[in-house]
């Protein structure tokens, strides 16, 4: 259906007193809504037309990525000594109870399975996060007020 069909359709609809049609045909749906001297026109959805679609295989890998790669694994290896922590829920990351409180955890700080790290928020509801682990925080890896997804790492603590 090309636009001059449409605005014809407009035109029958606002002249046949009719306060709303609704058609539907295989690409495209219009609901055509008339009142107070004037006509309004929505198209609800409209089928996309086939996109070819390139096969994976034929996707280059850049040889910059083989470099890279082992950069990232000697950082890694670091880190793999260390437990992480992570996030339970979705929400917002604060390190601080209030504003004007002292931080929940630094680094450096101690922690054991009890002491709360910090608190995420999740639709008004400020939950408490234990470490679940004893040891000592190497890195906070979200910055204070931040969102976090679930299971996105959040502290980095040393268990020796």
């Amino acid at each position: 259906m090309d636009l001059k069909e449409i605005q014809n359709l407009i035109k029958f609809v606002a002249k046949s007193g009719a306060s709303e049609v609704k058609l539907e045909m295989e690409d495209v749906k219009i609901t055509i809504r008339t009142g107070s001297g004037k006509t309004e026109t929505t198209i609800l959805h409209q089928a996309p037309l086939g996109i070819p679609q390139m096969p994976m295989a034929a996707v280059p890998v850049a040889p910059a990525t083989t470099e890279a790669a082992p950069a990232a694994t000697d950082s890694s290896d670091e880190e793999s000594k260390y437990i992480t922590i992570t996030s339970p829920i979705i929400g917002t990351f604060y390190r601080r109870p209030t504003p004007d409180k002292p931080l929940f955890a630094e680094v450096g700080d101690n922690v054991t399975p009890e002491s709360i790290v910090c608190i995420i928020e999740a639709m008004k509801l400020f939950n408490e996060i234990e470490a679940e682990v004893t040891g000592k925080i190497v890195k906070i890896l979200v910055d204070d007020s931040s969102p976090v997804e679930f299971g996105q790492p959040l502290f980095l603590v040393d268990p020796s």
